[in-house]
């Protein structure tokens, strides 16, 4: 069968270029990247789609502004996904959510994806590389009233069924679900495509169509404030352990261990 896949991506402050303003995480002048779970999540979409026949869709939200700013950084983050083998990608930008949080975001996706309609999947990346919550999948599918399968490892689909094994704490779980679902992998799905020149050449005529809250008919939602955002500062003990020979050096970092309760006391 033919798949109707959407997957989600986000375009998240990349956690290896901070900056900052004193103590001060400056996230205006952070670039902001793919998501790594989100490759995950696209590279599952695809392997679907080259097994099955289909599309793959881009859906996403832009959620860290200032908007005028973030807009080419926004579409190089989409084309990169169109580069790796998705067919098209649409996209909610709104000053209204910025900054943006689980609730909001996943209020405007889910109302995106019933507009455009007729998924068979939603995956999405078990979580954001920069706020972590996890939540998005789980608030869409519930907004969708479909299923929702957390965590997964590997996929599989067939007579309008979607197997999926999951990462446990303690194990794996396979569980099953109808069609349409939700569906988050995790970083052990897969190992992401690197798009080739011609694919990323090709990526630039794939369309990206832009929507705002107007266009979805949804009211804009109180916004939240993100009152404090620090650099936490770890500062070293430069404890110096002088000896005369390795023996002893060795027992002076047991005895400093102990103190600090790194190790128990003998």
């Amino acid at each position: 069968m033919a798949l109707n896949i959407a997957v989600l991506v986000k375009a998240s402050l990349d956690p290896n270029m901070i900056r900052t303003r004193g103590d001060d995480v400056d996230t205006d002048s952070m670039p902001l990247a793919m998501s790594e779970y989100d490759k995950n999540a696209v590279e599952a979409g695809v392997q679907l789609k080259e097994k099955h026949g289909g599309r793959v869709v881009v859906v996403s939200a832009l959620t860290w502004g200032p908007l005028a700013k973030r807009q080419r950084e926004y579409e190089q983050v989409i084309r990169e996904a169109l580069a790796m083998g998705a067919d098209e990608a649409h996209v909610v930008v709104d000053e209204a959510l910025v900054p943006g949080d689980p609730l909001a975001t996943s209020k405007a996706l889910a109302a995106l994806l019933e507009k455009l309609g007729g998924f068979d999947l939603v995956i999405t990346g078990e979580a954001s590389m920069d706020m972590i919550s996890s939540q998005l999948g789980a608030r869409i599918a519930a907004l969708l009233g479909v299923p929702f399968i957390s965590y997964a490892r590997r996929l599989e689909l067939g007579d309008g069924v979607v197997t999926a094994v999951r990462d446990l704490e303690d194990g794996y779980s396979t569980v099953r679900a109808k069609l349409p679902a939700v569906v988050s992998v995790t970083g052990e799905a897969n190992k992401p495509r690197i798009p080739t020149l011609i694919q990323i050449r090709r990526a630039f005529r794939k369309p990206i169509k832009k929507y705002s809250l107007a266009d979805l008919g949804i009211e804009a939602p109180s916004k939240p404030r993100l009152e404090e955002l620090k650099v936490i500062q770890v500062k070293r003990k430069n404890i110096i352990i002088e000896a005369e020979n390795l023996e002893q050096a060795a027992e002076k970092l047991i005895e400093a261990l102990e103190r600090e309760g790194v190790l128990p006391k003998a």
